[in-house]
């Protein structure tokens, strides 16, 4: 009996001093004691507790959550097929690619405007090219070149804005692929040129140095091509460089999967818009500015799921077509975002959730602006309120309204950022940014597409009052997500 006392006593001080021990290993015997030589055949079972936290608790270090994650999964998936079935219940099937086609093909009698516009923008590129050739050879000074790329980059941003503004043929969806074209060009072209005269300034302060420049100068004129500049515009990249790094070979089987990807993908997304969306477009008779404050967040919360989802189907379908084109050009660098769902503050899933755009920004406008004398924080803040600008312009501006919702929601994130972030860490942290991007700037161009919806809806249908069920498949509502605008 003394044997086992003593037996217990070591366990228990062995307990707490090996506190991250098995459950069910036996204690460590003294090497002094003799006896411990000869185990208790019930030694393993009387020691059977030890100093530990509850594995939930916040002290524990555990962190094998993938069964709570399978189960959360499993959960969700069974309450939107509860969601989907009730709505295919009330609904019936509404899903009808023909009717994006449909749409895609209703610009003046299959002419394309849209199509023409974007055709178009190859002029200012080459506008671009010549002006480079110009400052090559000396035709041109750095000062007027610059004034001049600038012309044209202001020339190049006016264009689409007027066509789409004052041309009433072309659909909405032409003119969002028409704008997000030049805006991409516009960001292309801008850093083309200044990259180019640092090229030229650094060669210029060789050529100082080194009377033998004939080779470096042949070798900076190839690159001013035309060639060149095509493959830098097609590229899935913002940031022009010589000699961008190249992949060997093109993968057949990688294009064909993100091919299929990006063709299942449109699919879902159209799916969720004709299935899920629209009936609840159908169901509003006013828009959110008219609406009192109880109808509106009631559309809003009915609004935020498909929304989200349509957030995240579209990062998916980004990620594919950037790997397509990367991958049919060769292009090596496909860094195109960061872990942004592990982002623990709003600022830095802003700097992972689109790196082509945050590399661009950070390249040609934040270090300009601090080479100025600014300081680094007002920089940043200059920086993100230009992007804020930039997605309102590209989202209000098709669909002909400008209520400064997704500036605005931007700048409220903003201020979350910037008051609750030192408040919310770690787990808590990346909760709140989920919950901003569930209830931020998607849902906001959701309801610019609401009010677009509702307007044309009334516009074409003033007849139809509420009383006729608009929960049902009724085909006189007009069936475009973007109807067009008049």
């Amino acid at each position: 009996m003394a044997v086992m006392r003593k037996r217990f006593s070591v366990c228990s001080s062995s307990s707490v001093e090996e506190d991250g021990a098995n459950l069910y290993d036996s204690a460590p015997i003294s090497a002094a004691d003799p006896l411990s030589e000869q185990e208790h055949p019930y030694a393993s079972l009387l020691c059977c507790h030890r100093v530990q936290d509850s594995l939930l608790s916040s002290n524990s270090s555990f962190t094998g959550y993938r069964g709570i994650l399978n189960w959360i999964i499993i959960l969700l998936v069974l309450t939107h097929a509860h969601l989907f079935l009730e709505n295919f219940i009330q609904h019936g099937f509404l899903i009808d690619v023909k009717k994006v086609l449909e749409h895609l093909s209703l610009e003046n009698n299959c002419n394309w405007p849209s199509v023409n516009l974007i055709l178009a923008a190859n002029m200012f590129a080459l506008i671009a090219l010549f002006l480079e050739g110009c400052q090559e050879k000396g035709m041109l000074s750095p000062t007027r070149g610059h004034y001049l790329h600038l012309g044209n980059l202001g020339l190049l941003l006016l264009f689409p804005a007027a066509v789409i503004v004052h041309d009433p043929t072309i659909t909405t969806g032409g003119a969002f692929f028409s704008l997000w074209f030049y805006t991409v060009l516009g960001m292309k072209l801008y850093s083309y040129q200044e990259t180019n005269r640092w090229y030229r300034q650094a060669h210029s302060t060789d050529a100082e140095t080194d009377k033998n420049v004939s080779a470096t100068q042949k070798l900076h004129n190839e690159h001013l091509a035309f060639q060149d500049l095509y493959y830098f515009l097609l590229v899935p990249t913002l940031c022009y460089q010589r000699d961008f790094p190249c992949t060997p070979k093109v993968r057949i089987n990688k294009l064909l999967h993100k091919l299929l990807e990006m063709v299942i993908v449109i699919q879902i997304m159209v799916g969720i818009v004709q299935q899920w969306i629209e009936p609840i477009f159908q169901r509003s008779e006013n828009s959110f500015s008219s609406m009192d404050i109880t109808m509106r967040v009631e559309q809003l919360v009915g609004l935020a799921a498909p929304t989200h989802f349509l957030g995240l189907l579209f990062f998916f379908l980004s990620h594919s077509y950037l790997n397509f084109c990367a991958e049919l050009l060769h292009f090596g660098d496909r860094h195109f975002y960061g872990d942004w769902w592990n982002a623990t503050t709003l600022i830095i899933f802003w700097k992972n959730w689109n790196i082509p755009f945050q590399k661009w920004c950070h390249r040609h406008v934040y270090t300009r602006l601090v080479e100025k004398n600014m300081s680094p924080s007002q920089a940043e803040l200059l920086v993100f309120l230009m992007s804020a600008a930039l997605f309102e312009y590209m989202i209000a501006l098709p669909l002909h309204s400008c209520r400064l919702w997704i500036f605005l929601m931007m700048v409220f994130e903003l201020l979350v950022a910037v008051f609750l972030g030192r408040h919310f860490l770690g787990n808590y942290g990346n909760g709140l940014v989920w919950l901003c991007l569930l209830l931020g700037p998607p849902l906001a161009v959701t309801t610019y597409f609401h009010d677009h919806y509702i307007s044309c809806h009334h516009h074409h249908h003033p007849h139809l009052q509420s009383s006729s069920s608009p929960l049902t498949s009724d085909h006189r509502l007009p069936s475009r997500v973007f109807p067009q605008p008049h």
